[in-house]
């Protein structure tokens, strides 16, 4: 299986963008999708503080599985149950959950009502999916795990580790989950398993940098395993443009392991998932957009398709997503491109590459500007007319042209994102820069 991941606890797309994007993912080599809600779903009652504003509706999660259908993509929603619960531990309501009352990240595994409330969020999460035969339940990254009161109390009551505290939760979760869903296959990810004993693991049992961690979870009594690459949002919380050869080396490095992993140990290799994280987590900014980073989920997915970044699966890419040509160091792709979202991968391009630069170079090399209308010109409103004339036609079509683009920015991303979405990314990609410009050209005036 080849999943990609849509990371929606932030610039989640609307169900219009989805539509364009999931007949590509399907001719890319995808055959599933996995699904990171957090508050984009329509939760109810109880639970209905946990939305946001702009969360989808139930007839758009159906709308979206109707889709993955028709395109052949199984769908896999992945809930959090343990760490990364931000979205919910940040409610007043909710934070007498908390692990360490000061941070939201992390679930209290002690507290009866935690299950409680894990238990209403996955129900609500089936019934919307009801065709799905997996569930990813995260686990990862559970931060200040075992620092609490209750946890610290429970390893002396039970001569335990965080380990083991750690396992017990899972397998409460997992318990609830093949009671409820018979046939129901999960998934979470490893980090925490990495830290903790064979041993520990085998009592529990009923992906990683490959040979010892594979080893142990066949000694475990593991039977498969998954592989997690990333395609995009990987490479800093801030980061808006997407490094293809940093992607695509990801990718080859997990080919080897696939190849090697029958002489490394006795686990059937499942599937692989392709990550496009979209935020490090609740609280940070947006890294690189959906279609800033669809060159490099094609050629990640064609080079697994490949088994490598052939001239096959280069070709292909370049066909599907109508480019003349791609070069994996410089990260640019030339040609117009027909691809869902292009103008805004265009359009992020020429922020990335010109916005910045020609505004300072504009406010900083033009000695007129320095000399002669200096903050403290401006401070006092006074200022040789002669001397601003030189600049000012300058400025003022430097202005222009900037606001005219943004405008056609905006209107872009509104296609595709809700206002939050377009909000966040002109605040923090536009506005430090156009906003000096826009200061400036208001004083001159």
């Amino acid at each position: 299986m080849r999943l990609v991941h849509l990371d929606l606890k932030g610039a989640a797309p609307r169900v219009s963008y989805l539509e364009q994007v999931f007949p590509f993912l399907s001719q890319l080599g995808a055959n599933g999708i996995l699904i990171e809600y957090e508050d984009m779903f329509p939760f109810k009652g109880e639970l209905e503080i946990l939305r946001s504003p702009y969360a989808y509706s139930e007839e758009d999660i159906e709308r979206i599985q109707q889709l993955a259908e028709q395109h052949k993509l199984e769908v896999v929603p992945l809930v959090q149950t343990f760490g990364h619960v931000e979205f919910i531990l940040k409610h007043e309501k909710y934070q007498h959950l908390r692990e360490v009352e000061r941070f939201p990240n992390s679930f209290n595994p002690h507290v009866p009502n935690t299950l409680a409330l894990l238990k209403s969020i996955l129900a609500q999460v089936m019934e919307k999916h009801r065709r799905s035969t997996w569930i990813h339940i995260g686990a990862d990254e559970v931060f200040h795990l075992g620092e609490g009161m209750d946890s610290k109390n429970w390893m002396s009551r039970n001569k335990g580790d965080v380990g083991t505290m750690y396992l017990k939760h899972i397998k409460e979760v997992l318990a609830f989950l093949s009671a409820q869903y018979w046939g129901l296959r999960v998934l979470m990810w490893d980090d925490m398993l990495r830290k903790i004993s064979v041993g520990a693991l085998r009592v529990a049992h009923t992906c990683p940098t490959a040979g010892p961690f594979l080893t142990k979870y066949a000694e475990s009594g593991f039977e498969s395993v998954w592989f997690a690459s990333a395609f995009k949002g990987t490479t800093g919380p801030t980061q808006t443009w997407t490094p293809l050869s940093y992607h695509l080396k990801n990718h080859l490095s997990w080919l080897k392991v696939m190849q090697a992993l029958p002489r490394l140990a006795p686990l059937h290799f499942q599937g692989i998932v392709l990550t496009g994280w979209q935020r490090y987590d609740h609280y940070s900014v947006l890294c690189e957009l959906l279609p800033v980073g669809i060159p490099s989920l094609a050629i990640c997915l064609q080079t697994l398709v490949n088994g490598g970044f052939t001239e096959e699966a280069k070709r292909k890419v370049l066909d599907i997503l109508g480019l003349e040509s791609v070069q994996l160091e410089q990260s640019t792709c030339e040609g117009r491109g027909a691809f869902p979202g292009v103008e805004i991968y265009h359009m992020v391009e020429q922020v990335n590459g010109h916005l910045k630069e020609s505004i300072l170079k504009a406010l900083e090399e033009e000695s007129a500007i320095k000399g002669w209308f200096s903050p403290y010109h401006r401070k006092r409103q006074f200022g040789n007319p002669r001397n601003m004339e030189s600049f000012g036609s300058k400025v003022l079509k430097l202005h222009e042209d900037w606001e005219s683009f943004v405008r056609d920015l905006r209107a872009q991303l509104e296609r595709i994102y809700f206002p939050d979405t377009v909000e966040e990314w002109m605040e923090e990609n536009v506005n430090p820069y156009l906003d000096q410009l826009r200061d400036l050209v208001r004083d001159y005036r």
